[in-house]
């Protein structure tokens, strides 16, 4: 999704892409909302020229595919090939010749200046090795006036999370997270993502907090295993567990989750964070 040093997971890793596959028509309408919220924040027009970063397997690049119209063209850019490959794929059942995947570096993009007319990411920005550095690139490779629109995630502390990953961590202690590694609510704090966009030179900056709907339809046991396999940032974490633990941690979670269960799915709700600004 963003550059990788040796040290840092493997976004591509094959088993994530085995999941996106076996989960991807319940965690695209778990991501609906949210998709549609940042499209509707970045407010395309026709003809647009639209650059999705960390697009994985393809929202909410696809979605502004959609929305821009023949005469625009977005392009969909992600370090792992295999989840663009999955994205291509989408586009292409949905007919879409507006649409086209570029594996490349956030922090090097492969393109001239002022090449696009909108610069979108979802839960994407979060994990980039150098955040400044990545949205000076981002910044030249935007037409003057233009925009970058970008959702991340809100604090650590709400349902989806500590119903999940934080039953883990109140067994296994020790580290959340790898010191230096990606962080998934690493722009939580207010002002934290509107301030990285203010230092690599954008203007009219603004940042917003909002509570979507975050919602899985199918039962607790899916949306945990669903968690576990994408789940790139806490893998150190769930791979420190005992064998003789898990049964007990799955007992935990799914009573957990369960208080978001209404017989048919998952209710979570998510807190996440909007931030735009103007080359």
């Amino acid at each position: 999704m963003t550059s990788k040093p040796e040290s840092e997971p493997c976004w591509g890793n094959h088993y994530r892409v085995i999941a996106a596959e076996k989960w991807k028509a319940k965690s695209a309408a778990m991501g609906r909302p949210v998709t549609d919220a940042l499209v509707e924040y970045a407010q395309p027009r026709p003809g647009m020229r639209v650059l999705d970063l960390a697009s994985g397997t393809g929202e909410p690049a696809i979605t502004l595919a959609m929305r821009i119209g023949e005469r625009g063209h977005v392009t969909a850019l992600d370090l792992s090939e295999e989840l663009l490959e999955v994205a291509k794929g989408r586009a292409e059942n949905r007919g879409l010749k507006n649409f086209s995947v570029q594996p490349a570096d956030a922090h090097s993009l492969p393109f001239p200046d002022g090449s696009f007319d909108l610069v979108t990411s979802r839960f994407g920005v979060m994990f980039f090795r150098d955040p400044v550095l990545a949205f000076c690139e981002v910044h030249r490779v935007l037409r003057p006036g233009a925009r970058a629109c970008f959702l991340v995630w809100g604090s650590f502390e709400q349902p989806f999370w500590q119903s999940m990953v934080g039953v883990v961590h109140r067994h296994v202690g020790g580290l959340l997270l790898q010191p230096g590694g990606p962080d998934p609510c690493r722009f939580a704090d207010p002002g934290s993502l509107s301030a990285v966009l203010r230092s690599a030179g954008f203007s009219n900056v603004e940042e917003e907090a909002r509570t979507l709907p975050w919602t899985w339809p199918g039962p607790v046991e899916e949306i945990w295993e669903q968690v576990q396999s994408v789940a790139v940032p806490f893998r150190p974490m769930l791979d420190r567990v005992p064998a003789e633990s898990w049964p007990r941690i799955h007992q935990e979670v799914h009573a957990a989750v369960g208080k978001y269960f209404d017989g048919e799915k998952v209710a979570f709700g998510a807190t996440v964070v909007f931030a735009s600004g103007s080359r």
